[in-house]
């Protein structure tokens, strides 16, 4: 059911766009490159299987826990579908 100049499939249309933006992000965001055998954070030794997993990976998992979580800023609001971005 189509609402105003809105499409029929417009509720699914931002969803998809929400979540591709997401998926953008996280991948832009992936390590690249060699990994490094000491964090480059706090100089521990990397495990050989958390460099296997994660090809480029430059930190140790509690340094990596550290800056995700004071990463977390990000809202997941999707301005394009917000009607006040549609109104200016």
């Amino acid at each position: 059911m189509a609402s105003g100049w809105a499409g029929d499939d417009a509720v699914q249309e931002q969803i998809d766009s929400t979540v591709e933006d997401a998926l953008q992000r996280a991948r832009s965001q992936l390590p690249r490159g060699e990994s490094l055998s000491h964090c480059e954070e706090c100089g521990e030794a990397i495990p050989e299987r958390r460099r296997q997993a994660l090809p480029g990976v430059r930190l140790c998992v509690p340094c990596q826990s550290e800056r995700d979580e004071a990463e977390q800023t990000f809202s997941g609001y999707n301005r394009r579908g917000s009607k006040d971005s549609q109104l200016r």
